[in-house]
């Protein structure tokens, strides 16, 4: 097994989940919980597929995936803001429409792997000389790989640093005492679950553009807006955090692939070795991680003890008391 080629790995696959656990922590400090990411991803990654078979431009498709999955997360803002529905229900019902709809729409797209262009890889000279980090973190990436890097630190100055991260802060807290003061809390609420829906969208175009090129159904994301709704528990609502997550969890599943290839490691029968059932289990190590943080964030002395956002998953009501 080459250390460097699993994390490498990992920074790539983390690359997706970046994106959509960020897009999920900026939905979830305004107080809404969507749980409709891996639906939202799906359908980012076959509207970007399809637009740039169609266009023969994976920079349009990228665009129309993020437009799409934003436009589709408007649905659960509409049932959880306006109609003060539970959240829970609602993310779950845009996770089956969204993944329904981008199965129905993908039909067909199989068939188009050679032919729909991909977003461009290309190695950092002088950077990519790095011992070992070097070729970890700037050889043969995707463009959305090195544009990841610049987005963890902007996206965490944006929420600590200024008025309108603030703002984001303070709906997602005290809504009432935002309210208060002139923050429109309901706007803010739509806009920023459009913002998750925008970067799902992003990272199903990942996916389907670079990462792992074509449109395979529901395999095309496997799982990963799940993992990427554990991670911002993981990451206590911080995308510094959130990075060092999902590229830990990236690394774990290349690594679990890798587990399987030798026969013998360090001089040891492999007892992973193309083992079916063994390998089952290997899959399932980092599902296991992201429920154990599902459990712990669903306590309530936990959710106090690890930062979640106070007013998280309760409408809020103008003029009534409390948050």
């Amino acid at each position: 097994m080459d250390l460097i080629i699993i994390l490498a790995s990992g920074v790539a696959t983390g690359t997706v989940l970046l994106y959509a656990t960020v897009g999920e922590i900026f939905a979830e400090r305004s107080g809404i919980l969507n749980l409709g990411v891996e639906g939202m991803m799906l359908i980012g990654a076959m509207s970007a597929y399809k637009t740039a078979a169609a266009t023969d431009s994976a920079w349009i498709g990228l665009l129309v995936a993020m437009l799409a999955a934003g436009l589709i997360s408007q649905v659960h803002a509409f049932i959880a803001i306006t109609l003060q529905a539970d959240q829970v229900i609602s993310g779950l019902a845009l996770n089956f429409l969204a993944t329904g709809v981008s199965l129905v729409l993908g039909e067909g797209l199989t068939s188009l792997r050679d032919i729909v262009p991909q977003l461009p890889k290309f190695t950092i000279p002088g950077l990519a000389q790095i011992p070992i980090l070097g070729g970890v973190l700037f050889t043969n990436h995707s463009i959305m790989v090195y544009a990841g890097y610049l987005f963890i630190p902007l996206t965490w100055y944006l929420i600590n640093r200024t008025r309108p991260g603030m703002h984001l802060r303070a709906v997602g807290e005290y809504p009432a005492a935002a309210d208060t003061l002139g923050i429109r809390v309901y706007l803010l609420r739509y806009l920023y679950v459009f913002v998750g829906g925008l970067l799902a969208g992003l990272a199903g175009a990942t996916v389907s553009l670079s990462i792992s090129p074509g449109w395979f159904g529901s395999l095309t994301t496997a799982g990963q807006g799940w993992i990427a709704i554990g991670l911002v528990i993981f990451a206590q609502w911080n995308p510094v955090r959130a990075a060092f997550g999902a590229y830990t969890f990236g690394a774990l599943r290349r690594l679990v692939l890798d587990l399987q290839a030798p026969a013998m490691i360090l001089g040891l029968n492999n007892p992973f070795y193309y083992n079916i059932n063994y390998g089952f289990f290997l899959k399932m190590i980092p599902y296991i991680f992201t429920i154990v943080f599902l459990v712990i964030g669903s306590r309530e002395a936990n959710r106090k003890r690890i930062g979640t956002p106070a007013a998280l998953g309760l409408p809020y009501i103008r003029g009534q008391r409390g948050l």
